[in-house]
Parts: C-alpha cells; sequence; structure tokens
C-alpha cells in the first residue's frame, strides 16, 4: 500500500466530520418552515369539544390575536406543555384556542378536567382535515394568528417557558406595538 492510501481513510472521516458538524450547528428543529406563515388561517367550520352540536369557525378568531393550539390526549409532549399552557392563559391573558386533534372527544373533554383548562374554547379535528390544512407534523404544535386571521408563527413541539419568553412574548409585544402604532 502506497502513502496516499493512507490518507483515505482521514480524507473520509474529515468529510464525514464536516457533515455532522453542519447538521449539529442547524437553527432550533422545532423551527420548521411554514408555508402558512404570512397566509390567513385555513377557513374551518368544526363543532365545538365542549358541545358537539354547537360549531365554530374562522370568523371566531377575527379580530384579535390568539394563539391556537393543536394537541391530543395521546400525545406525551401536550402534557408536559401543558401546565405553560394554563400559565399563559392565566398570566398573559392572551386567549388560546385549541384544536383537538384525531383525538377521542370524550377522553379530550376528561383530560382538561382533570388537568385543567386554558383554552378559550376547543374545536374537535376528528379527521385531521385542519391539521392538514395546517401543514400539521404532529401533535403538539402552535400558531400565533393575528387580528387580521393572519399567522405570523408557527411552532412545531412543546411551549415552554423558554419559547414563550424567547420567542412567543416578544412576537406578541411586536405585534401590539404595531396595533398601537
Amino acid at each position: 500500500m502506497n502513502r496516499a492510501g493512507l490518507f483515505v481513510p482521514l480524507g473520509v472521516f474529515v468529510i464525514i466530520a464536516g457533515f455532522l458538524y453542519a447538521g449539529f450547528s442547524l437553527e432550533d428543529p422545532h423551527r420548521l418552515p411554514s408555508a402558512l406563515v404570512g397566509q390567513p388561517f385555513p377557513e374551518f367550520d368544526l363543532p365545538l369539544l365542549a358541545n358537539a352540536d354547537e360549531r365554530a369557525t374562522t370568523q371566531r378568531l377575527a379580530g384579535r390575536t390568539v394563539l391556537v393550539n393543536v394537541w391530543a390526549t395521546w400525545c406525551p409532549t401536550c402534557r408536559a406543555e401543558h401546565h405553560e399552557l394554563l400559565r399563559i392563559s392565566d398570566e398573559a391573558g392572551l386567549p388560546i384556542i385549541g384544536i383537538n386533534y384525531k383525538d377521542n372527544p370524550a377522553a379530550a373533554r376528561e383530560w382538561l378536567t382533570r388537568y385543567g383548562n386554558p383554552y378559550e374554547f376547543n374545536i374537535i379535528d376528528a379527521d385531521g382535515r385542519l391539521g392538514v390544512d395546517l401543514g400539521v407534523y404532529g401533535a403538539p404544535e402552535s400558531f400565533i394568528v393575528d387580528g387580521d386571521g393572519t399567522i405570523v408563527y408557527k411552532r412545531v413541539g412543546e411551549v415552554n417557558r423558554r419559547v414563550w419568553n424567547n420567542e412567543m412574548k416578544p412576537l406578541l409585544a411586536r405585534l401590539e406595538a404595531l396595533d398601537d402604532g
């Protein structure tokens, strides 16, 4: 074997290390790009979780900034973020709208009774059609929708204190400043 052959493994190692470094230095994986940011919230007409005989439409979001949270009882991360949503609802006064995603409505109602209800109202997305329209990868996912009905933020994964303080709260402050200005 000649000397050049000894450098081949080293070259392969350097290439692999470069790819690994590039992969680990990517931005937050929970901040997946969304074609819907900057677009109107998709139209919907779906039953309410509290009373399936009543329905909610997109118009129920209009005229104010809201946090829309996609959740389900089968989702362990939804349970992890639930306490933070309760805190946000209590302390920030931000309306939170729930989309109960591909879930059992009776189990969802029991969940809210047991763990508390941060939501102004919940809609049932039993077949996941609204989730598809929103580009949902899975639960939990959250969207901030401004008063014009435009999606201004998307979060894939848990909303926790860090996400609230570093991403969502500053965005809401900017939106409020624009409304006041």
